[in-house]
């Protein structure tokens, strides 16, 4: 996931550009896709009052293989998606994560009961300290 500025004078362009690879330049995208091990990907534009933030979300195999395929690709949409990525950001949007946790965690993380803190889950028989 990321969080950019946009500047104000390209979303119009960007929107259409996005518009683009919904419609007719979906195969192409598709395919890109495939080099990079990428399942899925969102793409929002928020409006805010210091300008609007775009936040693009991708549901990948490896991030690292998936930055690589994207910048060595000889794909003409990738060419071009850099292309009007680049004149639309002005750079990283401050922001906070707040959660990310992945559906399957990593093998070597423990799971289930005996590998929560001690005091996470309300004691049996009534609500957690401080719940409504």
């Amino acid at each position: 996931m990321s969080v950019s500025k946009v500047r104000p004078e390209q979303v119009d362009r960007l929107c259409a550009w996005f518009a683009e690879l919904s419609g007719p330049r979906r195969g192409e995208l598709l395919a890109t896709f495939v080099d990079e091990g990428v399942r899925h990907e969102t793409v929002l534009l928020v409006p805010t009052s210091d300008g609007p933030l775009m936040v693009y979300v991708m549901e990948e195999e490896d991030p690292a293989r998936s930055i690589a395929a994207f910048r060595d690709s000889a794909h003409p949409v990738d060419a071009d998606h850099r292309a009007v990525l680049s004149a639309a950001f002005m750079g990283v949007a401050e922001h906070e994560v707040l959660l990310d946790v992945p559906a399957e965690p990593p093998a070597d993380l423990p799971t289930g009961p005996s590998a929560e803190p001690p005091g996470s889950r309300p004691p049996a028989g009534g609500p957690a300290v401080g719940a409504p």
